[in-house]
Parts: structure tokens; C-alpha cells; sequence
């Protein structure tokens, strides 16, 4: 059975939360990447192309609901599907 679907286009903004208003699930049913600066990140939670922006969770800090504190990084963003 081939799946010849193709992949629904990268919205300008992106989140891996399912709370978020930004979450599409359909997106993520197929591998997307983020390259921040040219550099591939593989710990984004979510991005803004127009903006410059994507978040990524410290390794140590936790906001009050035990979820971890995003870092704000900046720069050029492309989303891509791997």
C-alpha cells in the first residue's frame, strides 16, 4: 500500500504542545525539522519563521505546573519535512 498523500504545507508558526493554539496535529504526522542559523535543532518545541524565533526547554528549570521553562532563541528559522 502506497501512502501517496502529501504533506500538508508548514505553517508560519508551530508548536509540539498539544495545549497550544498553535498545534496542528496533522503536521505532525510526517517528521519536520528546524534549522536555526543554517544548524539543525532537534529540541524545538515551537517557532515562528517570521518572527526569527523558536523555543527550546531548559535542561534543568520548571515552571509551577512541573512543565520546563522554554528558552527563547533568535535568528533565521526554516521548517522543513524530513
Amino acid at each position: 500500500m502506497n501512502d501517496t498523500k502529501s504533506p500538508p504545507p508548514l505553517p508560519d508558526r508551530l508548536s509540539s504542545n498539544p495545549r497550544s493554539p498553535y498545534y496542528v496535529e496533522e503536521i505532525f504526522e510526517h517528521d519536520v525539522g528546524i534549522r536555526l542559523n543554517g544548524k539543525e535543532r532537534t529540541n524545538v518545541e515551537e517557532y515562528c519563521i517570521s518572527e526569527g524565533w523558536i523555543k527550546t526547554p531548559s535542561p534543568k528549570g520548571l515552571d509551577r505546573r512541573g512543565q520546563p521553562l522554554l528558552i527563547t532563541l533568535k535568528g533565521t528559522v526554516e521548517a522543513f519535512y524530513s
